[in-house]
């Protein structure tokens, strides 16, 4: 006979589910009288705990207990993952340790960028997983010497995600360095919402600036689970809103040099609207089309439209 006892039943509670199930009707004490089962009521509490039995004592039918016992099984087994999950944080707390020399803590000050780099570079080598980073400046682990490690780690195939404001990329030096890393494997987007300098590893490790208003008082390590996993959700969620590198918004300049194209018939006129000279206006006609990544005018035009800036 096939058992539940694989499912989470005891022998005492299947025992007694099959019994109330063949004898419809029948009360628990009769039935702990009947099983030689001196502890019937507890049983049967046990059972009605878990679904299997009403207030009467009426079992439910066979279908609806398997479902029942099989979604117990489950949330056991989900709550036995998260216990092995935290096993593995503690062992990356120890391998730390191990290769620092040093004490874990939760939440750690880390005063310079080389030292911010640097462990950040080691938490990706010891476990190349993923990455994902948002702010301003460019991050410490990817500036100077250390450059060169992270081009490896990307290489060696680390899935790493920047999200960068859309003010910084104004900066002609941040943009070319921008699409150099997104060509690499940063896989890089624009972000027009308020950003702070963070960075996640392997969605179990934050770094995040000591002093917003300062940029040289060090990062905050942080390892704590709740934090981290808030920190993620919110850089999951501005991902997602995120444009990609050739489709952020137009600058004021931008945008009132394209209200003047698709509003005047010449460019003399449209010059003349926004107070210019012509070679002036064709050199933001030119800048405009090539952040369009178009050769004409009338590709221009069918891109802005597509892209939402007119």
């Amino acid at each position: 006979m096939t058992s539940l006892l694989s499912l989470g039943l005891t022998e005492d509670q299947e025992r007694l589910y099959r019994h109330l199930l063949r004898n419809l009707g029948s009360d628990v004490d009769a039935a702990g009288a009947e099983l030689l089962m001196p502890n019937a009521r507890s049983v049967a509490a046990d059972l009605r705990a878990m679904g299997l039995i009403d207030d009467t004592s009426t079992p439910v039918t066979p279908a609806i207990a398997v479902d029942l016992l099989v979604r117990h099984r489950l949330e056991r087994t989900r709550r036995q993952l998260t216990g092995l999950t935290l096993a593995w944080d503690v062992l990356t707390e120890l391998t730390e340790e191990h290769r620092s020399g040093r004490t874990v803590h939760v939440v750690e000050h880390v005063r310079d960028g080389p030292a911010v780099a640097q462990r950040v570079l080691a938490l990706l080598t010891d476990e190349p997983g993923e990455l994902a980073q948002v702010g301003e400046r460019v991050p410490d682990h990817q500036a100077g010497s250390a450059a060169a490690p992270f081009a490896g780690l990307l290489a060696r195939g680390l899935r790493s995600r920047t999200l960068v404001p859309a003010r910084a990329l104004d900066d002609p030096d941040r943009d070319l360095r921008s699409r150099k890393w997104h060509a690499a494997g940063d896989l890089h987007r624009v972000t027009s919402e308020p950003v702070r300098q963070v960075t996640l590893v392997n969605r179990a490790v934050a770094f995040v600036r000591a002093d917003p208003a300062h940029h040289g008082g060090g990062m905050v390590q942080i390892r704590q689970r709740g934090v981290v996993a808030l920190l993620v959700d919110a850089f999951d969620g501005m991902w997602s809103r995120g444009r990609e590198l050739d489709d952020r918004p137009l600058s004021p300049i931008e945008q009132s040099v394209l209200n003047a194209l698709t509003s005047h018939n010449t460019d003399e006129a449209a010059a003349r609207s926004l107070n210019v000279s012509v070679r002036k206006f064709r050199g933001h006609v030119a800048d405009l089309m090539a952040k369009a990544g178009v050769s004409t005018r009338f590709q221009a035009a069918l891109v802005a439209r597509r892209r939402g800036w007119l």
